[in-house]
Parts: structure tokens; sequence; C-alpha cells
């Protein structure tokens, strides 16, 4: 193609994020500018998902640059995905930075600060803004609450993760889902209420999933709860016999109690029923 306009180059940084490649968008990305092709909201919004996919914070500082420099009008997706831009290069002082410039925050707006928060190691941030969400009159939704209980969760607060957990049904209507659970069971988890965790997952009013039932699984290797593990493994290998992760998970519990004759049984389960080990994943 030798005429490229907006539209194609778009396309095609698009597609090459969707597809995960986001170093080859950005590639793109450059390569349009300096061919003088002025980039529009969903240009924008394309380099900064790449920029986000890899924390590549130097070239997001770039484009924001960009979009400064040209002046274009405010568009609220192109905010929203700098906040996810900065918050993902661990930024959260460049997010707040674009949140409070913001003349608009959507319910995605504050579910990306509540989720940044919460991942660069602030969780009662996070829950500050979530209650500033509420004070605002923002309604959350099923991702928010996800958020939320990530947050509880990796600031082991139980109080806060339970209240929000009971409450979401009863003040938006939000039934928890699979996600919701797993948070729930993390939480109790990392606070060494593993058995708990068990009660919370069986007590579901739908099938558990992989996701719990390995979340699970995890907790019960962070505590050395070899029976707990046990029974976790055999519920996840009931939904998926093959995925290596379930396999890893429970061997290392095996290993980190030296359980040697574990290890070898769980081995040799993985090698009768063909599963390859992930690449970079450790026995122990």
């Amino acid at each position: 193609m030798t005429d490229r306009n907006v539209v194609s180059w778009t396309a095609l940084i698009a597609g090459f994020v969707q597809k995960g490649f986001p170093v080859e968008a950005f590639s793109l990305f450059t390569h349009m500018h300096r061919s003088g092709t002025k980039p529009n909201e969903f240009t924008f919004v394309s380099a900064l998902h790449a920029c986000a996919n890899t924390a590549s914070f130097k070239e997001g500082e770039k484009v924001h640059g960009l979009r400064i420099k040209l002046g274009d009008d405010i568009d609220v997706c192109v905010d929203n995905a700098l906040l996810d831009m900065y918050a993902k290069c661990g930024s959260m002082d460049g997010a707040f930075m674009v949140f409070q410039s913001m003349d608009e925050h959507t319910t995605v707006s504050w579910t990306t600060m509540i989720m940044g928060y919460a991942q660069n190691g602030y969780p009662k941030k996070a829950l500050e803004i979530f209650h500033q969400m509420r004070e605002e009159g923002t309604e959350p939704n099923y991702i928010t609450y996800i958020c939320v209980l990530y947050a509880c969760s990796q600031g082991g607060l139980i109080d806060e993760g339970w209240k929000y957990f009971t409450s979401m049904s009863d003040d938006y209507g939000i039934l928890p889902g699979e996600d919701h659970y797993a948070c729930m069971v993390n939480l109790l988890g990392r606070v060494g209420r593993v058995r708990e965790a068990e009660e919370l997952i069986l007590s579901m009013p739908f099938q558990p999933g992989l996701l719990v039932w390995q979340t699970l699984l995890g907790a019960s290797r962070l505590h050395g709860d070899m029976e707990t593990a046990k029974r976790a493994a055999e519920r996840a290998l009931q939904v998926d016999k093959v995925d290596p992760s379930i396999y890893v998970l429970l061997s290392n519990t095996f290993a980190g109690l030296q359980n040697w004759d574990g290890v070898g049984t769980v081995r040799e389960l993985m090698q009768s029923r063909d599963v390859k080990k992930v690449p970079g994943s450790s026995w122990f």
C-alpha cells in the first residue's frame, strides 16, 4: 500500500497490539509519526496499549507528550489508556496526574486507578479511590469489584474483603463470579485460613472452575497444607487434566515438605498423561 492514511496506519498498529506484538506496534506508530501522518484518538489508544503491555515508560511518556503537543481534543478513551499505561509502568504519580486533569471520570477510569494502586503495592490507597468513586456517584461494575477484592487480597485486609464481597450484590446487584471468589480464596489463603477458603469454594452457588482450585492449591503450598493441596489438585484435575501448572504447584507443595516420593509420583503422572511442564516454571 503506497497511500497510507491514519485509518490504515491505526488498523495495522491495533492489529499488532491485539496479536501480541506490542514492540512492532510501537515501531509502526513511530514510523507513522515520522511519515507525517497525524494520529487520531484510536491511534493514541493503540500506541498506549503497546507501551502498557511492555511497561515501556519512556515510550509512553513520548506518546503522552505528542498528544499534548498536537493539542488534540480531550478524549476520555485516550485518558483512560494513559492511566493504564502509567499504572502498568509503575508510575502511579503519572497516573494520578492524568486522573486529576480529566474532566470526566468514567467507571473505567476509576477501576483503572483502583487496580493500578493495588498492583503497585498501595492496597489501602486503592480502597480510598473506591470510596471516592462511590461518593462521587459513579457505579462500580463487575470488574471494579474484582480490583477492589484484589486490593484487599494484596493488603491482607480480611475484614474489608468480606465486607465488599458480601455487599456487592446488595448495593449494586452484582452477583459474585468465579473471579471474585478466587480473590477471596487468595485473601483467606494469604492470612493462613486455608480450610476456610476451601469451605468458601464448596459453598459457591455454581460449579467451581479451575481458577479457584488453582488459587486454593497455591495457598495450600504457601502454608504447607498437604491435605488441602491434594484435594484442590484433585478437583482442579477434574476440570482440566492437562494443565501443567496444576502438576507443578502440587509437586512444589510436596517438595516444600521434602516429600520426594510425592514429587516423583506427580512427575510419573504427568508422563503417563503426556503433560509437558511449562518452560520457565520450576519444580521447586
